[in-house]
């Protein structure tokens, strides 16, 4: 991979669209997009957001004067912990296809949901699945995986950066809300962002922060 972005976010321009915040982001060296995305809950992996998650990459790929024929191929990868299309397979291949001729219309946009729950040691994709399961590197199948899981949580380097990665976590998630509720009173009361965030006693630290949410 050429590029591997943690917690990315994509903007609405719409006022009052919905944003984006990707799991994982990654271009390969074909400059191909994945989004990577971890649901426990099925709610979440609901076949309309993979949709809206397609869009919003799409919407990102191409710059002003370029050909529509330069967009990139997109995968949109949703790592499920239950069976949610319910049909017992390790992975789900979603692609556009045209009815009347039965073949794909080949536009480059791919959804991938990945069965959490599917159990066979012997194929790639169930091996893969236990290793997510696993809560010690030691029973893991795949090296690569071991490695990284016995240095974040196994090691007083990596227990530091997890550390600080949800302490960043859990503040994004407090500023989101107050940005949400700073929306929800401009709208109602028809105030301005900076009235809105005095009446919320807004530190000037965070109004910093906040106004680019806005």
């Amino acid at each position: 991979m050429l590029e591997v972005v943690a917690q990315r976010e994509y903007k609405n321009l719409l006022p009052d669209g919905r944003s984006l915040t990707i799991d994982i982001y990654a271009v390969d060296k074909e400059d191909k997009v994945y989004d990577i995305e971890v649901q426990r809950a099925s709610a979440g992996a609901d076949v309309h957001r993979a949709r809206f998650h397609s869009s919003m990459i799409d919407t990102k790929m191409l710059k002003a004067r370029q050909e529509f024929k330069e967009i990139h191929d997109s995968y949109v990868i949703f790592i499920t912990a239950s069976d949610v299309l319910g049909a017992g397979c390790p992975l789900y291949h979603v692609k556009r296809m045209i009815e009347e001729t039965g073949t794909y219309f080949g536009d480059g946009s791919h959804i991938i949901y990945v069965n959490g729950s599917y159990k066979d040691d012997n194929d790639p994709v169930g091996k893969l699945m236990h290793d997510f399961r696993c809560l010690s590197s030691a029973d893991m199948f795949y090296p690569v995986l071991a490695r990284q899981v016995k240095y974040f949580k196994e090691t007083e380097g990596g227990l530091e950066i997890m550390c600080q990665a949800f302490e960043d976590l859990a503040e994004k998630r407090v500023l989101d809300e107050k940005a949400s509720l700073i929306k929800n009173l401009m709208e109602t009361m028809k105030w301005t962002a900076e009235q809105a965030m005095e009446a919320m006693k807004i530190s000037e630290t965070d109004k910093k922060l906040l106004v680019p949410r806005l």
